[in-house]
């Protein structure tokens, strides 16, 4: 389905079983259920005239606050999620000198080792691409609407981001599961 984006071009939304995705030409934000595939992710961003590419890749770690931790769940507000991504990638390209976009973040279950989230940047220089790729994990972490429950030895603990949470209700706190 073609959409027109807010500069009047268009926009590919994919919504599918398994991922959401919204590519622009040079820029690819997706939220996907199932793991990432680092590889393509890298790919999506290599060109002749790319000189570097950048990339950040967040995984599960076996350990936070001192507590063994078994797994991460994540959950969002996919629609918002996109449109903040996307957001990140207009702020990235009025920033730095950048050619290609993607970030991917997964939801869902995330094992031991396995990446939660992905964000690569190419660029004609190094400067660009490292800073751009490094602004854009922030931001991710800090504005779009993800939360992770972080699965402990010893119980679990959801971890909502501080500027994100806000999308949701309003009321500052993240999402409830039950079961949790």
């Amino acid at each position: 389905v073609e959409a027109p984006s807010a500069t009047g071009s268009s926009a590919l939304f994919a919504l599918e079983e398994h991922y959401s995705a919204v590519s622009d030409s040079d820029d690819m934000v997706e939220i996907t259920d199932g793991p990432i595939d680092e590889w393509k992710v890298l790919q999506s961003v290599r060109r002749g005239d790319a000189g570097a590419v950048a990339s950040f890749t967040g995984t599960t770690r076996d350990h936070c606050d001192g507590k063994r931790v078994l797994r991460l769940e994540y959950e969002a507000y996919r629609p918002m999620a996109l449109k903040e991504m996307r957001k990140i990638c207009a702020e990235i390209r009025q920033k730095w000198t950048v050619l290609n976009i993607s970030m991917v973040h997964r939801l869902g279950l995330v094992p031991i080792g396995e990446a939660s989230v992905i964000v690569v940047v190419s660029s004609a220089h190094r400067t660009d691409a490292l800073q751009a790729s490094s602004y854009g994990i922030d931001k991710i972490k800090h504005s779009v609407p993800i939360w992770k429950n972080e699965i402990y030895a010893d119980g679990s603990a959801w971890k909502a981001n501080p500027d994100a949470v806000h999308f949701c209700c309003g009321c500052g706190s993240a999402p409830s599961v039950s079961g949790s």
